[in-house]
């Protein structure tokens, strides 16, 4: 396989992965919203927010990790 196809395969997992926790964070989020409407503001909802805020990192580090495949590819 040629390096360039390598890359762009490599990039085309990283978006895969990114659409994956781009998912799972609004799932979390509409769940987080029901608990806070019902008012049951416990354990649950301080996990799920401290989760977001974890996924939250973990995006925008698949997001640099997708930037610098894509400057790399220019390169190539």
């Amino acid at each position: 396989m040629a390096k360039i196809d390598e890359l762009k395969e490599h990039i085309g997992a990283l978006k895969n992965y990114l659409n994956i926790v781009v998912a799972i964070i609004l799932t979390i989020g509409a769940g987080i919203s029901k608990l806070y409407l019902a008012n049951n503001v416990h354990i649950l909802f301080w996990l799920g927010i401290i989760l977001i805020l974890i996924l939250f990192v973990l995006f925008v580090i698949l997001t640099q990790a997708i930037h610098k495949n894509i400057k790399k590819l220019k390169e190539l």
